[in-house]
């Protein structure tokens, strides 16, 4: 019995600008600072690699002083629609109803709500009464991967079994109006919104990529890299400038046993599914794979066109393998970081 990836669907947020038009609100926001600091803060827009990025709320928005309640509530209201979309999205794929799906796993970190997400979905799609609910929050970016390692330990005790893996993100609502701090900047200029879902399946007729195996990597002692510090003002963003080094010291540890323990090599995988965390990441894997003739084409185009959505971003880029078309007998490699700090590998087999 095998796990197969039926179908990807993304949803968008109605509001979107390219990064050029977002720097005469910069003006507005770093209004008496000092100027050395705010050509600075522009470079580090300009330089981020991402053209155009997506939103929950207007620019004006963004960057007024608005309290942690109003912005939850926008992420409550807004992301509930997206996860909608692309719900109903992955389900038109598939050629499936709301009532074909037996698990439904919601992941997410820049907001709260009780009930969960995924209570609304299964209203709104009028889901199966005794669907297995499984919401994850605290996890970050690395989110959309374990969703899914968590809808593949569901559906190989189950055959004949979907899951929906739900990844709904709001990065531009935890932006704080009154932090100058490089985590804060930084995450600015590399976040956007969005939405993703995947809908995984133990049926054996059902088409699509089978996952040969997942596996997850704890970093010790690295807590102090990433997450979110939960202030008055809201979600205030926790990123030191050590992760690209400290993915790059690990990352032969969790590439390369993991590919031998499932019988491959980094040689024979055809299809790079990472998770685009930054400009910085991205040149470090680069830099990592320089001597192997692989690339992270379509990673390098997510961040560039939506940004980094935290969980749902690696969900897009499996999104464009595989509505591209992967031929048979290709393997694919997915891998994604968040805070721990961790890592999350899947091994695809077409």
């Amino acid at each position: 019995m095998s796990v197969k990836i039926q179908s990807v669907a993304k949803a968008l947020p109605p509001y979107t600008r390219p990064t050029s038009e977002i720097m005469p609100y910069l003006d507005l926001w770093l209004a008496g600072q000092d100027e050395r600091f705010i050509r600075k803060v522009k470079k580090i827009f300009e330089n981020a690699a991402v053209d155009q990025r997506y939103s929950i709320m207007n620019a004006e928005e963004v960057f007024n002083a608005t309290s942690f309640e109003e912005k939850n509530n926008l992420y409550i209201r807004e992301g509930t629609e997206l996860g909608r979309r692309c719900l109903q999205g992955a389900l038109d794929k598939a050629g499936l109803q709301g009532g074909d799906i037996d698990f439904i796993i919601t992941v997410s970190c820049t907001g709260f709500m009780i009930p969960s997400m995924d209570a609304y979905l299964i209203n709104t799609l009028q889901m199966k009464q005794d669907i297995v609910r499984l919401p994850v929050t605290e996890m970050g970016c690395a989110a959309g991967v374990s969703g899914m390692i968590y809808a593949y330990q569901f559906l190989k005790a189950n055959p004949g079994k979907r899951a929906a893996v739900v990844a709904v993100e709001s990065p531009t609502a935890t932006f704080q109006h009154q932090d100058f701090s490089m985590a804060n900047i930084v995450s600015a200029a590399i976040f956007g919104d969005g939405a993703a879902c995947v809908i995984l399946s133990s049926h054996e007729e059902d088409p699509g990529p089978a996952i040969v195996g997942t596996e997850m990597y704890h970093f010790y002692d690295a807590t102090h890299l990433m997450g979110f510090h939960l202030s008055n003002s809201g979600l205030q963003m926790v990123l030191d400038i050590a992760v690209p080094e400290e993915i790059a010291s690990h990352f032969g540890d969790i590439v390369h046993p993991f590919l031998a323990r499932h019988g491959t090599s980094i040689e024979e995988v055809n299809q790079l599914i990472f998770h685009p965390g930054g400009r910085k990441i991205i040149q470090t894997v680069e830099e990592l794979f320089a001597g192997s003739g692989k690339n992270i084409e379509d990673t390098k185009e997510v961040l560039r066109l939506y940004g980094n959505m935290s969980s749902a971003t690696v969900l897009y880029v499996l999104e464009r393998i595989l509505d591209r078309g992967v031929p048979a007998g290709d393997k694919g490699l997915m891998l994604s970081f968040g805070p721990g700090f961790s890592a999350q590998r899947i091994l695809l087999q077409w």
